[in-house]
């Protein structure tokens, strides 16, 4: 999957979205700022989420952060490896790092998540 593909959250979020289902993970931004990652704690499968909610937190060397859901719907899948290997979200946030996989409940929120140009300015506008 390219980044032009992916849709981002102001929280550093990002989603795939394919056939009603976003794979969910943080971004690159995110797993540089928080440093070598060493905990993930992700929902459970079935868990519904609210757009916005805390989904899950991942702890690194430097601080603990929430996760928050890009988009409302069911958790239909976690990635487990990353229990084993939290370091995954730091070596490849955007493949091997995914963390949940959402059935989406309300399409429409994806046009309020910004494209990968719209990511980047903001990052350009937060630093």
């Amino acid at each position: 999957m390219s980044l032009d593909e992916l849709r981002f959250t102001k929280d550093h979020e990002w989603a795939s979205i394919r056939e009603g289902v976003a794979l969910i993970g943080v971004t690159d931004y995110a797993q540089k700022q928080l440093g070598d990652v060493v905990f993930v704690e992700l929902p459970a499968v079935g868990r519904r989420l609210a757009q916005g909610e805390a989904f899950g937190v991942v702890e690194s060397v430097k601080a603990v952060s929430d996760l928050f859901s890009p988009l409302s719907g069911e958790v239909i899948e976690v990635n487990q490896a990353l229990i084993d290997s939290p370091q995954l979200i730091n070596a490849d946030p955007y493949h091997e790092g995914w963390m949940i996989k959402v059935r989406i409940a309300k399409a429409d929120e994806i046009k309020g998540l910004m494209s990968s140009e719209d990511y980047e300015s903001y990052l350009e506008k937060e630093n």
